[in-house]
């Protein structure tokens, strides 16, 4: 198993993207985003979706080429209409737009509408954080998560992210979690490795709690903690769809499906400057971090995170990513 730098795996995922039809800077924007996973550990948000984003490029259920509209709707109000194309370019056109929003308004909000997959939440928070800002996201999914008692996929695993400025260009506090008991690509992993997932993670077809990864994927998930993940998963749904006027989970096709219509999701971020109100944000985490770290073993969420400098990729899938440079004459 080969071991790739992340600026490998950052300059092979753009020129895949580009092979597969990705304007140079969309194509880039995207390629910084899987990078990014790859070197935080986050392997189903990395070079595991790679092949997906080419194959969609390939069948036009994504759009490599359209540039994003990014307009104010209201002083402190962001939109950026993706066009049906990336997620990471939409977000990465309105950021300035965004930053100064909060900045002069104290809250701001960023909207990111008919966008692919943005896929990890937390890659676009943690740049505001990096900015100053402390920022809240949300984002839906393809129908996934049944109603606590039911049976039938309603909503997507519906993430939730938060990213807190430490005040020195780092992160205080970090996470980035489906709403859903688990992601779908870990029950997925689990039936590729003809491994059992744990109870409590979904119900098969009947609304019965199993173990069968199979089971599952024909059933739903559940949401984490009951009833209180179903209703932040219904807050990411109406803030991700009804805010942005982007689809419904009910309404969107499998993720990596290479065809059908585009996904059409959105993303919504609430941006807060910290100083908006008083000078004490800092003060006040200080209080609570100090108060963790007296705790052996204990942390404040992604205060321990560091991204490494390169990673062990499975041969097949380095493999894969490098057929993908080449154009779908070589993987389709």
């Amino acid at each position: 198993m080969p071991r790739c730098s992340v600026l490998e795996i950052e300059t092979a995922s753009k020129l895949a993207l580009e092979a597969f039809g990705a304007k140079e800077w969309i194509a880039a924007s995207v390629a910084r985003a899987v990078a990014d996973a790859e070197a935080h550990g986050n392997v189903i948000c990395g070079l595991y979706y790679l092949e997906s984003y080419c194959r969609q490029l390939a069948t036009g259920r994504v759009s490599g080429s359209v540039d994003p509209k990014v307009t104010a709707s209201r002083p402190g109000s962001i939109l950026s209409d993706a066009g049906f194309g990336f997620a990471q370019p939409a977000f990465e056109a309105a950021l300035p737009m965004a930053v100064a929003a909060a900045r002069e308004n104290g809250t701001a909000s960023l909207a990111v509408a008919h966008a692919h997959t943005c896929t990890s939440l937390g890659y676009f928070t943690a740049q505001l954080a990096a900015e100053g800002l402390m920022a809240i996201g949300f984002t839906n999914a393809s129908p996934v998560v049944a109603p606590p008692g039911g049976n039938q996929k309603v909503i997507g695993t519906n993430p939730i992210a938060m990213s807190v400025p430490d005040g020195k260009g780092g992160l205080a506090v970090h996470f980035d979690f489906s709403t859903s008991a688990v992601a779908l690509g870990k029950i997925t992993m689990a039936k590729a490795a003809g491994e059992e997932i744990p109870l409590g993670w979904a119900v098969d077809a009947q609304g019965v709690p199993t173990t069968n990864p199979e089971a599952a994927l024909g059933g739903a998930l559940v949401s984490a903690g009951g009833y209180k993940g179903w209703g932040f998963g219904i807050l990411a749904e109406l803030l991700a769809a009804g805010m942005t006027g982007s689809v419904n989970s009910l309404d969107v096709g499998g993720l990596k499906l290479p065809d059908g219509p585009p996904h059409g999701l959105g993303q919504f971020y609430l941006i807060l400057d910290p100083t908006t109100h008083h000078d004490g944000f800092d003060d006040r985490l200080a209080r609570l971090a100090d108060a963790v770290a007296l705790q052996a073993g204990a942390r404040l969420p992604g205060s321990a995170r560091s991204p490494m400098a390169d990673v062990a990729v499975p041969d097949a899938l380095w493999d894969l990513v490098t057929r993908l440079g080449k154009g779908p004459h070589e993987t389709l």
